[in-house]
């Protein structure tokens, strides 16, 4: 039963993928209220943990097809440059930083490793 509740999952992973791309650029693009939390570059710490999710869930919708993990890789970094791009150019309360580009980045690679991890692991046994 387990068994039959995972393949299903795996095999319908697309639909968090999508669900993940849809609420980045949402959250990304339309004004948000602002909260009372005042923490240095705390966004950073989101947008790593946003881009890692993005990333790590389109890995797992296509584990399957490891030729794959390259495109997917470099579509999650270029979206994070669109994203930024049109925040600074659609919006006038949201401004692109190239540092958010880094931690977007960084979170996509995060999640590349990981991965590797969990599935060469899985491989193995």
């Amino acid at each position: 039963m387990l068994k039959r509740i995972k393949v299903l999952l795996l095999d319908n992973f697309i639909f968090i993928a999508i669900t993940f791309t849809i609420a980045i650029v949402g959250l990304s693009l339309f004004k948000l209220p602002s909260t009372n939390v005042e923490v240095k570059n705390i966004d950073k710490l989101y947008h790593s943990v946003a881009y890692f999710s993005l990333a790590f869930a389109w890995l797992v919708s296509f584990y399957k097809q490891k030729s794959k993990k390259i495109p997917i890789i470099i579509a999650c970094i270029v979206f994070g440059i669109i994203i930024e791009v049109l925040q600074s150019t659609l919006t006038n309360y949201r401004t692109g930083d190239y540092l958010d580009v880094f931690a977007n980045t960084f979170g996509v690679l995060l999640a590349l490793l990981f991965f590797n991890l969990i599935f060469k692991k899985k491989q193995i046994n």
